[in-house]
């Protein structure tokens, strides 16, 4: 048997990393992979990244199966490829993927759907834009319409801030694409208080399987201070997601998010995202949906994840998940991202990265933004490194990550020091 894991990130790292345990698999193709992949002895990296090259490669091997890990790929429509050519893939199609793709799209279809989420408007406009800013005062939240690497959300706590936000985003004047549309968007929404917490879930286009509860740090700074990021560490579970809450945000969102998909048309299969805020009542409301697993949250999900993930994914693309149940070490994992120096910012790349620990079951470096030449491990990317680690509570779990990390040394290298903290609040 031979699987295909599509991406370059930590996410895909991870998701390779744990079907290598599928007993009886005879290769687990990554393309492009990075240098932790190629390090991997199970793992091959494959130099491909055009869609309809990856769909030869797939036939060519006879690849049992392929899972995409990141979000422009399945906005490129490579699920529409594979299937039209008979081939067996798991993530939603191009349709479906507009629930991450457009923010305008996922606020309309929750609106329609009845489904929590904060008040929004849309524009394409600066001038109404900043109107709409000044109606409505701040803390504001300003979001990028199209896809932006988990970076194009601001959350604006002056005006100044707001308004600042919605001249990056939004250019001087309207510009119509080939279809007569703006290319420019921004969704601007109400701000929500509360905690977030990420819940992911595998959808087989009806039914629905959670994973574990993950919650992650997207400022830059301890504290939970600084610009947002793709996410700078992450922990399994979330003790925010209580089982009422848990049970709340499947029957409120995950699940009428999935029949409303399959009521418009274009049903829904794939690992499904929901960023929830949950307030000091324990409602929730959706702050995003994602149509993939979150980075970082993956690699601490996988870690614990004791059931035969390929097993799991098979049951998927046959739209029998009702069949299965994921079971779940009870332990806690957390990872700390390594980042690269002017992240978020433009990262500088091309740093050699040494002290690497081997990883084993229970601890284990996920790579991301990094290369392999003549020998050596460099950064190519703005989160380079993620250490995840295991631990019988949360500060058991924190204490080894951040033990990990003492040998693992780049230049410019930089984290955050407090990762697992809201977890040790509460």
């Amino acid at each position: 048997m031979k699987l295909l894991v599509i991406g370059s990130g930590g996410r895909e790292h991870a998701l390779a990393w744990r079907l290598a345990k599928t007993p009886g698999l005879q290769r687990i193709f990554v393309a492009p992979g990075n240098a932790g992949t190629a390090r991997e002895r199970e793992l091959e990296n494959v130099d491909i990244t055009d869609p309809r090259a990856l769909a030869d490669f797939a036939e060519q091997e006879r690849v049992l199966l392929t899972v995409v890990g990141p979000e422009a790929p399945l906005a490129d429509g490579i699920v529409n490829l594979f299937r039209a050519r008979g081939l067996r893939i798991f993530g939603p199609t191009k349709e479906a993927a507009q629930l991450e793709s457009s923010k305008d799209f996922a606020k309309r279809f929750m609106a329609r759907h009845n489904i929590p989420t904060a008040r929004f408007a849309t524009f394409s406009e600066r001038a109404s834009a900043h109107a709409h800013i000044d109606r409505h005062g701040a803390p504001i939240v300003i979001k990028a319409d199209g896809l932006a690497a988990g970076k194009g959300v601001v959350v604006a706590m002056s005006l100044k801030e707001a308004h600042a936000a919605i001249d990056n985003m939004l250019p001087d004047k309207c510009v119509a694409g080939p279809d007569g549309a703006t290319v420019a968007r921004v969704v601007i929404e109400e701000y929500l208080e509360g905690e977030e917490a990420s819940f992911i879930v595998m959808v087989d286009g009806k039914n629905v399987l959670p994973l574990a509860s993950s919650q992650d740090h997207k400022r830059i700074g301890d504290g939970d201070t600084g610009p947002n990021t793709g996410g700078m560490g992450a922990y399994s579970p979330a003790p925010v997601v209580t089982p009422e809450v848990h049970a709340r945000t499947m029957r409120e969102i995950i699940l009428p998010t999935v029949r409303g998909m399959a009521a418009d048309g274009i049903p829904y299969t794939g690992f499904l995202y929901a960023g929830l805020m949950i307030s000091k009542d324990g409602a929730v409301r959706t702050v995003e949906f994602n149509c993939r697993l979150g980075d970082p949250e993956t690699q601490p999900i996988m870690m614990r994840l004791k059931s035969d993930l390929l097993t799991l994914l098979e049951h998927a693309v046959a739209g029998r998940l009702n069949e299965v149940e994921a079971s779940w070490d009870r332990r806690v994992a957390l990872g700390v991202v390594l980042a690269a120096a002017n992240y978020p910012g433009k990262p500088r790349t091309g740093d050699s990265i040494t002290g690497l620990p081997k990883g084993s079951d229970d601890s284990h470096v996920f790579h991301a933004g990094t290369t392999e030449k003549d020998g050596l491990v460099l950064t190519s990317g703005g989160r380079v490194l993620c250490v995840t680690t295991l631990g019988d509570n949360i500060k058991q779990a924190q204490k080894r990550a951040y033990d990990a990390i003492v040998g693992i040394h780049f230049d410019g290298m930089q984290y955050r020091h407090d990762i697992g903290h809201r977890a040790l609040s509460r």
